[in-house]
């Protein structure tokens, strides 16, 4: 009876065993599943799209004297590292002397909005015209820019395809010609871009920025190099 005993005990160890490495096998497979890689979100790599390559308010400033004729460009750098683009914006007839560098990042902050977070650029002038060649900026890492704390501008999708928004009120802190903070509109289509910037002072007057409405940017179209330059 003892034997019984003990031969039954045993085998019980043994499925006991046997259902232990079941489990241990099957977990891994589990953990695969839950670590997929989430899905790419599609309407932020629209928006991120939408935003490169070269736009300029040469229509606008030649309809209305009060607009400046500004070239902006924008393209994407450290493609492995998120949604980055430098930014730079120039008196058309200077564009060797821009008055604004930066870089943006794009990230998704909630089901309906996305973020462009804005950064300044340490030793702006070296970066000087290149967003003609986007991969100069392997040399500098996201680490070395610095956040425009309450200045991100955060966007939505339109019922026209485009996207739109503005910083947070007040949020955006600037002292440009007696400012105390400053306000960014910002619009964005497949052919242009609208932004409208302006700076306050602490009693809410406007010092600085289009009075009548946002720059309007339209996007030059891209033309193929001839192979026999």
């Amino acid at each position: 009876m003892r034997t019984l005993r003990n031969i039954l005990g045993i085998s019980l160890l043994v499925l006991t065993l046997m259902s232990c490495k079941d489990q241990v096998q099957t977990n891994p497979v589990s953990d695969e599943t839950q670590t997929a890689a989430e899905p790419k979100d599609a309407v932020l790599d629209k928006l991120f799209t939408m935003m490169q390559g070269s736009f300029n308010s040469a229509k606008q400033a030649q309809a209305d004297s009060s607009y400046y004729d500004i070239s902006l460009h924008m393209a994407p750098i450290w493609p492995d590292q998120g949604n980055f683009l430098y930014v730079e914006q120039a008196v058309s007839a200077n564009q060797d002397q821009p008055y604004r560098q930066r870089v943006y990042k794009l990230e998704r902050v909630d089901d309906t909005r996305i973020g462009s977070v804005v950064y300044e650029i340490p030793n702006d002038s070296l970066w000087i015209g290149k967003w003609k060649t986007p991969e100069a900026f392997s040399t500098l890492s996201p680490d070395d820019l610095e956040i425009r704390q309450g200045c991100t501008v955060f966007l939505q999708a339109t019922a026209d395809g485009g996207f739109s928004g503005s910083t947070s009120e007040m949020s955006c802190l600037s002292s440009l010609r007696g400012a105390s903070y400053a306000t960014s509109k910002v619009s964005v289509y497949a052919d242009r871009i609208e932004s409208w910037d302006q700076g306050f002072d602490a009693e809410g007057n406007q010092v600085w920025g289009a009075e009548k409405g946002g720059y309007v940017f339209d996007k030059a179209e891209q033309t193929e190099s001839n192979p026999s330059e």
